[in-house]
C-alpha cells in the first residue's frame, strides 16, 4: 500500500493547527505542517508504525506523534486513512469522542 487519504475533518484539524501556530510564526506553521505531511507519507509506506491507544479507541487505529501532534490513522485501509491530527495534550476523553465521531 502506498498513498493516503484524509477524513474531511482531519484536513480541518491541519488547517486549525496551521492557523494557531501562524499567529506567532508563519515559518513555524509551514514547517510543522510539512513535518506532519512527511510523517503521513512515511506511514503510508510502512503503515504499522506507531502504537495503539486502547484508552482512546477499541478500533485498530494507530497513532504517531509529530512534535505535540498525534496523527490517528487506520493502517489497514487502502489507502491509509488519516482520521485526525490532534494536539497530544488534549483531554483523552475529548480525543476519544472526536475519534468515535470519525470512524
Amino acid at each position: 500500500m502506498i498513498g493516503h487519504a484524509f477524513h474531511p475533518q482531519a484536513i480541518a484539524d491541519m488547517d486549525e493547527i496551521w492557523e494557531y501556530i501562524a499567529q506567532d510564526s508563519l515559518d513555524s506553521a509551514d514547517r510543522i505542517l510539512e513535518e506532519i505531511r512527511a510523517a503521513i507519507h512515511s506511514l503510508s509506506k510502512m503503515p504499522n508504525q506507531g502504537h495503539r491507544r486502547s484508552d482512546l479507541t477499541s478500533h485498530p487505529l494507530r497513532f504517531w506523534l509529530v512534535h505535540s501532534y498525534l496523527i490517528a490513522y487506520a493502517p489497514d485501509e487502502d489507502p491509509l486513512l488519516v482520521l485526525a491530527v490532534l494536539h497530544g495534550r488534549r483531554n483523552p476523553r475529548v480525543m476519544a469522542a472526536i475519534l468515535r465521531n470519525r470512524e
